[in-house]
C-alpha cells in the first residue's frame, strides 16, 4: 500500500511530502550529471565514433535516450508513451552531429521529464498510463524509465571512459579512495551526487 502525504510511516514520523516523486526524481538527476560529467571528458571527435563491435556511439546512445525520455513525458498522464511522431530506428542509427546538436537534444529529452515530474505527487502514483498500448500505474512506468535511464548512463560512462583514458576524471568513488570516502560520504543521495558532479554548493 503506498502512503500518501496525510500519513505516517511505521515509525512514527510523518511521511514527507511528495517522497517517491522527490525520490525519483533525484536519482534522475544523479543519472543525468554522470552522463554529462561523462560526455564532457570526451574529444568533440569521439563523440560520434562507434562503440566496441560496431555498438552504437555516444551520440546515438544520448541521442535514443533524449527521443526517449521526451516522447514518454510529453503528455504524460494522457497520452500514450510511445508517440506517434518518434522513431526508434533513426534514433538509433549511427549520425554525425556537432557536440551542440547533441547537447541540445539532450537538454530537450531531460527537460521534458523534469518538468513533468515537477507536475506530480504521490497521489498520482496508482494512476494508469499507457505505454506502446498497455496500462500500467504511474510508479511501474517511473521505475521502468529510471532503469532505462541507469542503463544507458552506464553506457556512456563506461564508453566515455575508454576513450579518454589515463586522462579520465572520476565521477563517483575513485579507485583507492573507498575508506577515505566511507568516512565522510557524501554523495549517496541522488541530489547530493548530481550537485558534486555539476561544483554546485550543497543546498
Amino acid at each position: 500500500m503506498l502512503l500518501n502525504s496525510a500519513q505516517v510511516s511505521r515509525t512514527g514520523y510523518p511521511v514527507a511530502v511528495n517522497a517517491i516523486i522527490q525520490s525519483v526524481e533525484s536519482e534522475y538527476r544523479r543519472y543525468q550529471a554522470l552522463a554529462e560529467g561523462a560526455l564532457a571528458q570526451v574529444p568533440d571527435g569521439a563523440l560520434c565514433e562507434a562503440g566496441p563491435g560496431e555498438g552504437n556511439s555516444l551520440a546515438t546512445i544520448g541521442w535514443h535516450m533524449a527521443n526517449n525520455l521526451e516522447s514518454r513525458f510529453t503528455e504524460f498522464l494522457t497520452s500514450d508513451g510511445e508517440k506517434p511522431w518518434r522513431d526508434r530506428e533513426d534514433e538509433l542509427s549511427p549520425r554525425v552531429v556537432t557536440r551542440a546538436e547533441l547537447m541540445a537534444k539532450w537538454e530537450r529529452g531531460w527537460k521534458v521529464l523534469l518538468d513533468t515530474l515537477a507536475t506530480l505527487s504521490d497521489d498520482d502514483l496508482m494512476k494508469l498510463v499507457k505505454i506502446r498500448g498497455r496500462a500500467l500505474p504511474v510508479h511501474e512506468a517511473l521505475h521502468r524509465s529510471l532503469a532505462h535511464a541507469s542503463y544507458h548512463v552506464g553506457q556512456i560512462v563506461y564508453l566515455a571512459h575508454a576513450k579518454v583514458g589515463a586522462k579520465w576524471s572520476y565521477l563517483s568513488i575513485p579507485p583507492g579512495e573507498s575508506d577515505e570516502y566511507n568516512a565522510n560520504p557524501r554523495q549517496e543521495g541522488g541530489a547530493d551526487h548530481a550537485r558534486k558532479l555539476s561544483g554546485k554548493p550543497a543546498a
